[in-house]
């Protein structure tokens, strides 16, 4: 078996990489330009800040368990390729269509619950009548988000990764001109202001899911793996599959969006200003997240290929160059968060009060943008081992043992304000850098090849 060096696997895992970071970017950089554009409006927009804030947390607080079960199947692809198998390609992305779709109603029926039950979050009368329209316009866009996600797994887990990159460039673009012009008007068109933002995000995330399914199924270079020749699965078992492996998966997501979504509901507590403030913060953090999740994507695939080909000195190799690249890249962030906040903070609102407290923030968030990469990336390798119940438990420790106990003891109980919240997720995210690093270096050392299981 052929032996890679670090380097060569460094090259390899940011060529595989930075398309899927601008890609896994697409869903994040649509909430991203809604707040930015939101945030310039010249009535409203430090409430209609705090209400995209509200909605986008409670947004991805339920779709990222479907978004996070959606994207195990990539390394599922590129195991089913180094076993010389296409057809069970083609079989995983149908099977993830049809889980998509499930879990598209499912999150959909949760996202409405919770709208129906919003008081309960405490939050102003502003901030309420601004906050549930727009979440209903981007609870449908589950449906479109869902199904991007299934054919984005496909292309990422056969390395086409610029496939749904180029896609997602296209509707970033169309996103922001539709957003200034549905949020400020023009000619015939109303002033929509919050509401307006949520209408052109839904176009746009129609329009990638329907440009990725139509190129996959009309391209030539997938039609080996679209043919269901010698495919000999029964109905629904590679959906329990990756249901068995994506739900825990998608919980680990969940229990850490959900932290950072309780988090803008304390700093509901605390004040209007302290709430936009965290939402300006919490959207660079958030920026620069993603895009370690796109390393910890690429670093599964790798893992996924060396699992197909029963190689465990390359699991090593493929999480060392993995690991490695996120601390370098997520200690570059940290020093141009630091270097450049008030900068970056004003491209976000010119309030002074926000801006006061946002930069405050982002000197917290440069602090622990080292460990948020190193725990995304844990993760992503670990997935790719298919290991997803003891990292689940470690999520669930960090974020609810250590997180929100503290940030709430410190933040609101204490005197620290909203700095106080932030050195809560810090440490949090501290705790699960460590734990869930090591878990990766343990288990690799026991994989079982041929179960795919994990002697623990």
């Amino acid at each position: 078996m052929q032996h890679i060096s670090l380097g060569t696997k460094i090259k390899s895992t940011i060529q595989l990489a930075l398309p899927i970071v601008i890609g896994q970017l697409g869903v994040m950089l649509m909430g991203l330009a809604d707040t930015v554009q939101v945030g310039q409006m010249e009535s409203l927009a430090a409430e209609s800040l705090g209400a995209s804030g509200m909605a986008g947390s409670i947004f991805f607080t339920i779709a990222i368990i479907g978004l996070i079960c959606l994207q195990i199947t990539s390394p599922m692809i590129s195991k089913s390729v180094a076993e010389e198998n296409p057809v069970e390609c083609g079989n995983l992305l149908r099977a993830s269509i049809r889980v998509a779709l499930l879990l598209s109603v499912i999150t959909i029926l949760l996202i409405g619950i919770i709208g129906w039950n919003y008081d309960l979050f405490q939050q102003s009368e502003v901030n309420k009548q601004l906050t549930l329209p727009y979440l209903a316009l981007i609870a449908i866009s589950v449906i479109p988000t869902f199904l991007f996600a299934a054919f984005k797994s496909f292309t990422d887990g056969l390395k086409r990764t610029r496939v749904a990159m180029n896609v997602t460039i296209i509707a970033l673009v169309l996103n922001v001109i539709g957003n200034h012009i549905c949020i400020n008007g023009l000619g015939p068109i109303p002033a929509m202001g919050l509401f307006g933002a949520g209408i052109s995000t839904l176009v746009c995330r129609i329009f990638m899911a329907a440009s990725l399914g139509m190129y996959i199924w009309k391209s030539p270079s997938f039609s080996t793996y679209l043919s269901r020749h010698g495919s000999e699965h029964h109905t629904w078992i590679l959906e329990k599959n990756i249901l068995t492996v994506g739900i825990p998966a998608g919980f680990q997501g969940f229990f850490e969006i959900a932290t950072f979504g309780m988090a803008v509901v304390m700093m509901g507590w605390i004040s209007s200003t302290a709430q936009a403030a965290h939402i300006v913060a919490i959207n660079m953090a958030s920026l620069t997240y993603m895009m370690a999740t796109g390393i910890a994507a690429a670093g599964g695939i790798h893992v996924g290929t060396d699992i197909g080909e029963k190689n465990r000195s390359g699991i090593y190799v493929s999480g060392n160059a993995a690991l490695l690249l996120s601390i370098i890249f997520m200690g570059i962030c940290a020093i141009i968060m630091f270097t450049l906040k008030p900068w970056l903070v004003r491209g976000y609102t010119q309030e002074a009060e926000v801006i006061a407290i946002a930069v405050q923030l982002v000197t917290w968030g440069a602090i622990f943008q080292l460990f948020d990469g190193i725990q995304a990336v844990s993760l992503g390798l670990l997935r790719g081992l298919q290991d997803v119940k003891i990292p689940t438990a470690i999520t669930v420790f960090s974020y609810w043992g250590v997180g929100i106990p503290l940030s709430y003891l410190l933040g609101i109980y204490g005197d620290f304000g909203a700095v106080g919240i932030w050195i809560g997720l810090t440490c949090s995210l501290i705790c699960s850098a460590t734990l869930l690093s090591w878990r990766f270096y343990s288990l690799t050392k026991v994989i079982d090849f041929n179960s795919l299981k994990v002697e623990d």
